[in-house]
């Protein structure tokens, strides 16, 4: 199988967790739950897919093919779903901010 051209493979592995922090980051805090906040929740889940998107496909590109065909797709793996992570951790601090104030 040549995964050289499978940039989104990381996509596809990674779905099933994705989908558990998403939901753990939608859940808590339970209160307040307004139209607002979950705009900005959507709004925060979808900026952290796109980042993990594009941070795929720039990590594939990037990543030096002499390591190795698994190299690109490691690379990939790790990069995206830091950033993924980084998009959530970002909004969570912005929104208990944004949820204390008055």
């Amino acid at each position: 199988m040549n995964l050289s051209g499978m940039p989104d493979l990381a996509l596809i592995l990674f779905a099933p967790w994705f989908v558990i922090l998403a939901v753990l980051y939608w859940v808590y805090p339970r209160q307040p739950r307004h139209a607002r906040r979950r705009a900005f929740d959507i709004a925060a889940l979808l900026v952290a897919i796109v980042a993990f998107v594009a941070t795929l496909h720039w990590a594939h590109g990037y990543a030096d093919r002499q390591y190795g065909a698994m190299w690109p797709q490691i690379l990939a793996t790790s990069a995206g779903y830091g950033v993924f992570l980084l998009v959530l951790v970002v909004a969570i601090f912005v929104r208990r901010a944004w949820l204390r104030r008055p």
